[in-house]
């Protein structure tokens, strides 16, 4: 009998003696699944239904993932964009621009933990479609603000409107994702933020040229930005499906396969250790990661909010010129994450490729402290280190997943999440107050490279391996 033939009949007899035994293993709470009293499926044919499953998901999931985190994206750091004119405009200095910018994460870290856990328990696909539609609304009324006030509060409301939407989406993407793809799925995310940027900079460049109906250009930029948040939110609701065991669109075999993969993988680590909500938050290696979270956060979203004063004011360009060099980050940050999180998965390993980038960028802003008497070169400088960057986000990601399982690994994401969120407020006031006092952008730019220098050594003294699935609810196969 030929190898297909073979592979043909096995398939037959298998789906046969599933319908038979489809009442028991539903009784028995679990998925169908390969048993010695059942006719099995040869690696062959498992194996192809696995690619496919992947295959499929990948393809219905990650482009609307991506495309929502890049509105995200872009609605966070308009204010940046803004700046160029709102500032001058409404007779902000540089520390009442950074207060208010580090003020949206004074909120937006209250909800991060209970957030995240009610992805979990609730519907990820329904707190991310409110927390969408909420966040949408604020951006666009924040267009109308006149005072320092009115902007704090602006922000504060944000902050809260927006808070748990990335840790929500880190577990919606472990409902979905096994360990071995897990890496590559969220650099398909985090490639969501260069891409933002790069669609964002030359979008706000036209914007804040534009004066509609006696309204400032940056008032439109807020305005128009916060509507496709809205739009996509409600869109989230009927597009996105929670769990596998759900998905209509998922042929019968591979929901069965990718559910009985996820349940193997989930007691992979609970064979190793349960954790408890209250157990994570005393787990060394997680208090380790949260803190070179904090660190690399301090610095990168500084930078992030900072980048195109910092460009302008060093350059003299016009705001559509800065914001055009900016593309030049987002391109290297799309390519970095890209690489880097496949390059992660096919290496298996996390640590390095979490600590080069940080390093990498490190090196960069400690160069532009000592050339700044060169535009060119510190320009440059800026701009690469803003560009390596990127790379560290999922690879950083995917280490706390190979800690922690289900609740206890959602909580992780929201404690993480938010105390590293923190760093929005310290950076961007520690920026805006060394910019006041110093009469100087090199004191800054030193404060950003040695958050992350210190980031990058505190990911080297870890060591976490992923758990190594041998046994799978199916079989050996992978």
């Amino acid at each position: 009998m030929s190898r297909e033939r073979a592979g043909f009949l096995a398939l037959s007899m298998f789906r046969r003696s599933w319908a038979e035994n489809q009442d028991s293993t539903e009784e028995a709470g679990g998925m169908p699944m390969n048993s010695p009293g059942t006719t099995v499926l040869t690696v062959a044919d498992w194996s192809d239904v696995g690619r496919r499953a992947r295959r499929r998901i990948a393809y219905r999931l990650l482009p609307f993932i991506f495309l929502i985190y890049v509105v995200n994206y872009i609605d966070r750091v308009n204010v940046s964009f803004a700046n160029l004119r709102m500032s001058a405009d409404l007779g902000f200095s540089d520390r009442v621009y950074g207060l208010g910018v580090g003020m949206f994460y004074l909120t937006y870290v209250l909800f991060e933990i209970p957030g995240a856990v009610i992805a979990e328990r609730w519907s990820a696909r329904k707190w991310i479609a409110r927390i969408m539609i909420s966040w949408g609304i604020v951006t666009a009324l924040t267009g109308f603000v006149h005072t320092a006030g009115q902007f704090y509060m602006a922000r504060l409301i944000l902050g809260a409107a927006e808070s748990s939407f990335f840790p929500a989406m880190i577990v919606y993407l472990t409902h979905w994702f096994r360990m071995q793809e897990r890496g590559r799925a969220l650099a398909c995310l985090y490639a969501a933020v260069p891409a933002g940027s790069l669609f964002g900079s030359p979008l706000a460049g036209w914007l804040l040229g534009v004066h509609w109906r006696s309204l400032a250009g940056w008032r439109w930029l807020f305005i128009l930005e916060g509507i496709p948040a809205i739009v996509l939110g409600i869109i989230t609701i009927f597009y996105l499906t929670d769990w596998p065991a759900q998905a209509r669109w998922l042929p019968e075999l591979e929901r069965t396969w990718l559910v009985n993969e996820l349940q193997a993988e989930l007691e992979s680590k609970k064979k190793r250790r349960s954790y408890t909500i209250t157990q994570v938050f005393g787990e060394r290696r997680i208090l380790i990661l949260l803190l070179a979270y904090l660190l690399a956060m301090t610095g990168y979203l500084g930078n992030v909010y900072w980048i195109p004063t910092f460009v302008k004011r060093i350059s003299g360009f016009s705001n559509q010129t800065v914001t055009s060099l900016l593309t030049i980050p987002a391109l290297m940050g799309v390519l970095g994450m890209l690489i880097n999180g496949w390059h992660s998965d096919k290496t298996n390993e996390r640590h390095w490729h979490t600590a080069f980038p940080l390093l990498a960028a490190s090196s960069m802003f400690f160069l532009s402290r000592f050339s700044r008497h060169d535009v060119t070169l510190t320009i440059a400088f800026l701009l690469l280190g803003s560009g390596f960057l990127f790379a560290y986000f999922p690879t950083f990601w995917a280490i706390p997943t190979a800690i922690l399982s289900e609740t206890a690994a959602a909580a992780s994401f929201g404690l993480i999440n938010s105390i590293g969120q923190l760093g929005g407020f310290t950076g961007n006031y520690a920026i805006g107050f060394l910019n006041d006092r110093t009469h100087s952008l090199a004191a800054s730019f030193t404060f950003i490279a040695v958050t992350y220098v210190a980031a990058g050594v505190l990911i080297l003294s870890l060591r976490v391996r992923d758990p190594h699935l041998v046994e799978s609810a199916i079989g050996h196969f992978q």
